[in-house]
């Protein structure tokens, strides 16, 4: 995972565990909105656009502290494939807004397909976004995500997608 993604997820999530979470049980168990959401974008290599991606996820209906549990599956267009589970975290809970601000963990298991070598079949994937929630409870989101093996092994060049993504309630 690029290293300021792992930074903005670990700060602000950290601060608000602290600040929300502690005075009873730092990662308490609690209520969620359970969603599914699918994901498309553009993928980057090296400051060069190469292709186009999917990605299916579903977010758990519960929390730990402010962490989501969410698991997710992606495919490129030249056939290259992500799966994996971690957990995400946003400013819903903190502000009386219909905006809102996301970043997100998963560890996860890449294949290649014809798209680029970014070393390993071990994958991190950070995101960091900007969303709105509709009255109706279906969100949208723009963002930048980054995954890399985060020098597990030699080559870790990183791959990038920039997307929009729409969420929908399943309560």
């Amino acid at each position: 995972m690029e290293g300021w993604l792992a930074g903005v997820f670990a700060v602000f999530g950290a601060v608000d565990v602290y600040l929300n979470d502690c005075q009873t049980s730092c990662f308490a168990y609690s209520d969620a909105t359970a969603r599914v959401h699918a994901q498309a974008g553009a993928t980057e290599f090296n400051n060069r656009w190469i292709g186009q991606e999917v990605l299916l996820g579903y977010d758990f209906g519960r929390k730990y502290g402010p962490f989501q549990p969410t698991i997710a599956a992606s495919i490129t267009d030249m056939g290259d494939a992500w799966i994996g589970a971690g957990v995400k975290w946003n400013t819903q809970h903190l502000f009386d807004s219909h905006f809102y601000f996301e970043t997100y963990a998963m560890p996860g298991l890449y294949a290649a397909g014809a798209g680029p070598d970014i070393g390993g079949f071990i994958q991190f994937r950070g995101s960091i976004g900007f969303g709105y929630e509709f009255e109706n409870g279906v969100q949208a989101l723009i963002a930048y995500d980054h995954r890399s093996n985060a020098h597990i092994w030699k080559t870790n060049p990183g791959l990038e997608t920039f997307h929009l993504r729409v969420s929908f309630p399943l309560d």
